[in-house]
């Protein structure tokens, strides 16, 4: 059981009502309407009636629903394990008033408000309240992989990203998260691999956050594409929680590019959170500090002549900022190289330099990160 709201035409009140699933498990289920709980006004909620779904969902470009898909709306709405075409519910909650005086509301999933005559006049004949971003296509990817940090592990978090050059066709794509994990002292890793998106787990007593909510942080594509940009171009980063619900801020986009002081909660629809100075606001900012060598870096005291490997593949990458790092040591700042044998996918390379040579002349890391970020689909 959870709630959706609907407008009543003959009363012009916005009602609470009970609503479940005919046919869950079953492809797209269909939603019911059983017994009205209330009037909007005449409801108390300590806290919303919603449980956190095994999902993590984002749109094209940014994040949707504050990384998470908390809704238990949208069970019925995932048809596979991963995909680029949910459309989700909204997840309706009252938000104040407009500075007309009228009732607004916010939908969590979409971050938009609603409440307009337009709104109003765009309902559908059940009088479910529907924002205006509700048929927006989202990926998602259902039961994640859920990264614990524990003391005998090494831990890295990178934001996965097209090669800058190759000596074949780069085709251009979305970030992915890539993790790595090994055990303390171990050369072999037990996990090196890409994901679409991840969720970490977080213990309260870290203290990173206000909202006493908040047991995952996701990890999307999206955010730590944002995040990744901020750290390799300096600006100032760092994490503003809503004095309304207590939640962390993110910004993307164009708001992830430009450092500012006034942000918009997209967990409540609060349009009125104010940072002490003009920054770049991410929940990843605290995750990704909380370990000592998130921040220290050593260029690598190694070379590479790729005209020495003439006639073998090659994908080569910036080194980036990982987005949280775990081990007792710095990371490494250089330009990452594969050669691979032949036509196969085998490496004779695989390792970080701190000097490349191409066509005889060396290349510039900066340059490459912006290889990489053209190459970027998002």
């Amino acid at each position: 059981m959870f709630y959706s709201r609907k407008l009543n035409r003959e009363t012009g009140r916005v009602e609470v009502w009970e609503c479940e699933w005919s046919n869950p498990g079953t492809g797209m289920a269909r939603k019911e309407f059983v017994r009205k709980h209330g009037d909007e006004d005449e409801v108390e909620f300590e806290h919303e009636q919603y449980s956190a779904a095994a999902a993590v969902c984002w749109a094209p470009g940014r994040t949707i629903g504050n990384i998470a898909v908390s809704s238990e709306e949208v069970f019925g709405h995932f048809e596979g394990k991963s995909g680029t075409d949910a459309v989700l519910p909204c997840h309706i909650v009252p938000c104040g008033k407009f500075r007309n005086g009228a009732q607004r509301w916010y939908c969590k999933t979409h971050q938009i408000h609603w409440g307009t005559k337009a709104d109003i006049a765009a309902l559908p004949e059940s009088g479910e309240v529907l924002c205006s971003n509700h048929l927006m296509e989202m990926s998602y990817v259902v039961d994640p992989l859920e990264v614990e940090f524990n003391e005998y592990e090494e831990i890295g978090i990178w934001c996965s990203l097209p090669p800058a050059l190759s000596s074949r066709p780069i085709a251009k794509r979305a970030p992915k998260i890539h993790v790595h994990k090994r055990f303390s002292g171990a050369e072999k890793k037990v996990l090196d691999r890409d994901f679409d998106a991840i969720v970490c787990s977080y213990n309260q007593d870290a203290g990173l956050f206000a909202s006493t909510d908040i047991t995952l942080i996701q990890v999307t594509p999206p955010a730590a594409f944002e995040f990744v940009r901020s750290l390799e171009l300096g600006y100032e980063t760092s994490c503003v929680t809503c004095k309304k619900c207590g939640y962390p801020h993110l910004d993307l986009g164009s708001f992830a590019r430009t450092p500012h002081a006034k942000h918009f909660c997209g967990n409540c629809g609060n349009d009125s959170i104010w940072s002490g100075e003009k920054i770049v606001s991410t929940p990843l900012k605290p995750l990704h500090d909380q370990f000592n060598n998130s921040n220290t870096y050593v260029t690598p005291d190694r070379q590479l002549n790729l005209d020495e490997y003439a006639g073998h593949h090659f994908d080569m990458w910036s080194s980036t900022p990982a987005v949280l790092w775990t081990a007792d040591r710095p990371q490494e700042h250089g330009i990452h190289v594969h050669v691979y044998e032949g036509e196969g996918h085998r490496r004779l390379v695989d390792d970080t330099f701190g000097e490349v040579i191409l066509n005889g002349q060396v290349l510039d890391r900066r340059q490459l990160w912006q290889f990489m970020t053209e190459n970027t689909r998002y």
